[in-house]
């Protein structure tokens, strides 16, 4: 294998910029020549592709988002547009390829090989922390500190003025960034889509209290009673007698610059991926278990529902009231 390229694909998340450097210099000092694929599987269809260096990816480990930009691509997901795909790879010479996404790329990913037989090598890049065969995903770190930062300042305010705020936080489907941005910033309770949401029954926890001077709920996207607008409307309809506010975090949590968990997390991933490259180890998400690389197929590494760790549940319960 002499080529190779790298991408990015579907929601941006900060250390996807630190592990296409670590990709880009470890395949050059392994004497492959690496590509970049701009925009996705649209760009790979356009022949949005070009040559990387060194220097390209000099002073990006720092940056949030990705450099090679990330977009959806409804005719990847049809036989004539991964055929484009695969003539504009073959132009390049291009004989393996890395993937930076989540689910949907790797699903992508998997159908390409079956059809065009090009390898793939997928990495976890996706602040919503719920790919299985991975403990943690590249971007998820970073989100859960944007979130405590966040909500750190929004307990001042609250304090000041003795309210109730209700913090939407990303995480339509799992409640992994609520869960552990809850904890860190000492949140009086996560509404999660893992676990039922009762207002009445968190009315009762908030009443027996000890006196407090401010009360913090962070609320996942996905959760089961609704947004965030209409939670707090419903709790102040039913409990006039809270001073209360809303707060949607949104999009703010898939910027800024990535920790040093994440760019170390990246780096070692990108690495890997072009270890497993050269070496045959095709068509895996190479993730991070318990200390140690993991290796999933492709078509197993997709969105996971499983039970939310309960220890960590019981320590929000324990330190929050």
């Amino acid at each position: 294998m002499k080529n190779i390229a790298v991408f990015t694909s579907g929601g941006d998340a900060s250390g996807m910029n630190a592990c296409i450097r670590a990709i880009v210099r470890a395949g050059l000092q392994k004497g492959l020549k690496v590509f970049g694929i701009y925009n996705g599987y649209e760009g790979m269809i356009e022949g949005k592709i070009v040559a990387l260096d060194s220097s390209f990816v000099e002073h990006i480990i720092h940056r949030g988002g990705t450099v090679l930009k990330s977009a959806r691509s409804k005719r990847f997901l049809t036989v004539d547009g991964r055929k484009q795909a695969y003539d504009q790879l073959k132009a390049k010479g291009i004989e393996g390829v890395i993937a930076i996404g989540g689910d949907g790329t790797f699903k992508g990913a998997a159908e390409f090989y079956k059809e065009h037989g090009i390898p793939f090598v997928g990495l976890p890049g996706t602040i919503d922390n719920d790919l299985f065969g991975t403990d943690i995903t590249i971007g998820y770190d970073t989100a859960i500190n944007t979130a405590m930062e966040a909500i750190d300042k929004v307990r001042d305010t609250a304090s000041s003025h003795g309210r109730l705020f209700f913090v939407e936080v990303m995480g339509r489907d799992v409640g992994y960034i609520a869960l552990g941005s809850g904890i860190a910033s000492g949140a009086e309770d996560i509404f999660i889509p893992e676990t039922h949401t009762d207002l009445e029954q968190v009315y009762e926890n908030l009443k027996n209290c000890p006196q407090k001077d401010s009360y913090i709920i962070v609320v996942s996207e996905g959760d089961e009673a609704g947004n965030v607008k209409d939670i707090s409307a419903a709790f102040k309809q039913a409990h006039p007698e809270y001073d209360i506010r809303f707060l949607v975090l949104g999009h703010l949590l898939r910027g800024g610059n990535p920790t040093a968990g994440d760019r170390i997390l990246a780096s070692r991933l990108g690495i890997e991926a072009v270890n497993a490259l050269i070496s045959d180890n095709h068509n895996v998400m190479i993730g991070w278990q318990k200390g140690n690389f993991s290796y999933t197929p492709l078509e197993k590494a997709v969105k996971h529902h499983i039970d939310i760790n309960k220890e960590l549940l019981d320590i929000l319960k324990t330190l929050s009231y």
